[in-house]
């Protein structure tokens, strides 16, 4: 290839600080290499699914060399991502796992780079389970259910309440948005007021937790975790309204997306399961 390799970096809502993070330290990465080109594309909110596969098609028809994929939909994105491999685009599936068995029905096979979500949110959902007694009432508030990340994550909780013998007394899904978990939770509150603490699959939808939490009086004493470390959390962490979340490091996720999308541009088999560091953040470990 006598030119630089064009990577297109496809994300879900760049209004959440998570992939404003990941956009930026792939921005950082490509300028400091200068060895490709790169463009980053994503959505306004965290449910457009059919404008993530418009974004796809469109980096299709502008023939990229590679694409790194940030899933909305774990199902509904597999159509344009063979799409894009029949074209002879390389793709790099990150953060969520795309199905694995429409990929084998369509005879494609992808390299994922990404957390371990189902054991990141166990380890984040252990922190309240033992704050709390056992028979203490939880509530989960969940992302968006078609996400695999998602589905992950909500089971790492489930496995946390199971094993401390917590009492699940409701869940719903906020689809990753601050404003819809704190409908979602204002209602679960109000059907459990007794609820002791609350398990948030990611730190957007802690925030709409925490502002319900507030208007009641009770922020800081219905404990509550998250997962991301957004920039947002930090001071509830330092306060300890947020007890605990899970830095899942999207900026060096993409970083490492973009570096298997080169190497299997350069000859390397696509394909593989690469798992990303992630560290657990609780209130009073931060400077």
């Amino acid at each position: 290839m006598n030119r630089k390799p064009i990577i297109g970096l496809v994300m879900k809502s760049l209004q959440a600080e998570f992939f404003q993070q990941m956009n930026k330290g792939a921005q950082d990465f490509a300028h400091k290499q200068n060895t490709f080109e790169l463009k980053t594309v994503g959505t306004s909110t965290q449910t457009e699914i059919d404008l993530q596969i418009q974004l796809i098609q469109s980096l299709i028809d502008e023939k990229v060399d590679a694409l790194v994929v940030v899933p909305i939909d774990s199902k509904a994105l597999v159509p344009v991502v063979v799409k894009a491999v029949q074209a002879g685009i390389k793709v790099i599936n990150i953060d969520i796992k795309l199905d694995e068995e429409l990929l084998q029905k369509n005879g494609v096979e992808l390299t994922y780079v990404g957390p371990d979500n189902e054991t990141a949110s166990y380890t984040v959902g252990m922190v309240l389970a033992k704050k709390l007694k056992k028979g203490s009432n939880v509530i989960l508030i969940e992302g968006l259910p078609v996400a695999e990340n998602a589905q992950q994550r909500a089971k790492g909780f489930r496995r946390s309440i199971a094993e401390y013998h917590l009492n699940l007394v409701g869940s719903g899904a906020a689809d990753w948005e601050t404003d819809k978990a704190e409908k979602v939770f204002s209602k679960l509150y109000t059907d459990h007021p007794s609820v002791d603490g609350v398990m948030c699959c990611n730190d957007a939808m802690a925030l709409g937790v925490i502002t319900v939490l507030e208007k009641h009086a009770k922020a800081g004493v219905i404990s509550v975790v998250g997962f991301d470390n957004d920039a947002s959390v930090q001071p509830l962490l330092k306060s300890g309204v947020l007890l605990a979340t899970i830095d899942a490091y999207g900026s060096e996720m993409a970083v490492q997306g973009i570096e298997y999308a080169l190497k299997v541009l350069e000859g390397m088999a696509n394909k593989g399961s690469f798992s990303t560091e992630y560290r657990l953040i609780q209130c009073g470990s931060l400077p």
